[in-house]
This record gives C-alpha cells, sequence and structure tokens, in this order.
C-alpha cells in the first residue's frame, strides 16, 4: 500500500513524524506536507501565486516534500502532479496538535487536506490529538495505525473520508473507540477585547465550549468521556431533501 501523509501543522511537526514511522508498518509512505503550520485555514488553495515545493533531504537522500502553500495544496500537488504516474492508496493528514471535532471540522487544515483526497477517489482519513504541552505522540501514533490498519482493510471505506479523535486520556490508559456523527453545538463564538501599547483596540478570539454538552452522542461528548472517536464524512454540502421541496415553492426571475 502506498499512504500519502500529511498534516497542517508544517513538515517538521512532532505529530506527522510520529505518524510516519507506524504508518510505515501499513506500507510506504511519501511525506508532502506544508512548510511552514497551516492552522485553521481550512480548504484554501494557492492559485493566484507560484505553488513552490522543495524537496527535504535526511541522510543523504529525499526525505519529503516542504510545499509553500496550504494542506488542500499538499495533497491536491501530489495526486495530480506528483504522483500522478505512481498513485497513493490512501491520503493520511495528521497527527493534528489539537482535536479536531464538532464544527472544528470546518475550520481544520488537517480535515481539509483529508477531504481533498477524498475528492480524487482515494481513501482518506484526518488524525488529531488533544493539545497538552507534553502530548504523547508516538502513543497516539499507535492509536492510529490500529484505527487506519483496519479502515483500509474494508471494501466499504474505498474513496472514503474519516475524521479520528484522539483524547489525551486514550495515550494514557486503554479505551474505546465510538464511531459517532460530527457534533454541531455552536462554540468559539466569543473574542476578548484587548488595547495594544499604541492604544489601540483588538479582538482575541476565545475557543470555548459550551458549559453543558448537547445530549445527542457525538464526537464532543465521547471525547469528553475519554473515547477515541471515529466519524464518517462527507463534502456533498448539498441540503438534498430541502432541495427537492424547492422545486415546489414557485420560485421565478
Amino acid at each position: 500500500m502506498r499512504i500519502l501523509l500529511t498534516n497542517d501543522d508544517g513538515v517538521f511537526a512532532p505529530g506527522l513524524a510520529a505518524l510516519e514511522q507506524q504508518l510505515r508498518h501499513l506500507g510506504e509512505v511519501i511525506v508532502i506536507a506544508p512548510a511552514t503550520e497551516q492552522s485553521g485555514v481550512s480548504h484554501s488553495i494557492t492559485f493566484l501565486s507560484p505553488l513552490v515545493g522543495k524537496s527535504i533531504h535526511r541522510d543523504g537522500r529525499h526525505w519529503a516534500w516542504a510545499v509553500e502553500g496550504s494542506p488542500a495544496d499538499c495533497v491536491k500537488l501530489a495526486i495530480a502532479e506528483l504522483l500522478r504516474d505512481n498513485p497513493v492508496d490512501l491520503v493520511v493528514s495528521g497527527i493534528n496538535n489539537g482535536l479536531n471535532a464538532g464544527i472544528n471540522v470546518l475550520y481544520s487544515g488537517t480535515v481539509a487536506a483529508a477531504i481533498e483526497g477524498a475528492f480524487f477517489g482515494t481513501t482518506s482519513v484526518a488524525v488529531s490529538l488533544e493539545y497538552d504541552p507534553d502530548a504523547d505522540f508516538q502513543s497516539a501514533a499507535v492509536i492510529a495505525k490500529k484505527i487506519i490498519g483496519g479502515i483500509a482493510k474494508h471494501p466499504a471505506s474505498k474513496g472514503k473520508l474519516f475524521n479520528l479523535n484522539i483524547p489525551t486520556v486514550a495515550t494514557q490508559s486503554p479505551a474505546e473507540l465510538q464511531i459517532v456523527p460530527m457534533g454541531l453545538a455552536q462554540y468559539g463564538n466569543r473574542y476578548e477585547k484587548r488595547q495594544d501599547p499604541g492604544g489601540r483596540d483588538y479582538y482575541w478570539a476565545l475557543w470555548e465550549e459550551p458549559s453543558e454538552p448537547p445530549q445527542e452522542k457525538t464526537d464532543i461528548t465521547e471525547l469528553r468521556k475519554g473515547n477515541v472517536t471515529l466519524t464518517s464524512l462527507q463534502f456533498d454540502m448539498t441540503n438534498h431533501p430541502l432541495t427537492d421541496d424547492m422545486e415546489s415553492w414557485g420560485l421565478k426571475l
């Protein structure tokens, strides 16, 4: 199996290095990742300026491509150009330094890279670990490898998109895997007003979760319980039932 590995924390991030080591147990790993951190860029792509890719060498040979662009750029460039003559079987994005659950999925460069892989019909998995100053990426990578290996073996996973989140406690003691939907609770909607030394106002985003978790079982609720979560995502944003119903609305120009 040929695996494309990318991320949004940059080509030298510890999460990417840990996951690369573990994925080599599953097959050949090709690393093509952003040259610098691209957290929160969502699915942005570069098309108004040149997209530069630099070969990174280790021990005297090519190790990875560092792309001066977004995570989605990395996957698009890899599949459409750099690896066009020898396609990959799997795209993995991560390990992100921080969870990408709930509505964070919409902002995440990590998830966007996996979405780009699925655009091309390649099975794709985004992997994120709860933020911790002493995050154990090695243990998280072992967990991720087991789940990714199981996903890749299942025929129904071909060309599909998956989002895997690992809480800190799961790297410290045994945890369960929960297959859950993405949470839709609103959070991260407050700002703290501050002033710079020149007396000018500025605002700092406060990424706070709701004080009360939603009652339905979602990635957010299960992560709070210390469980690893796996969600099947899709990038078709059409509301099909409402679109069909709108035919009867009598809307005209």
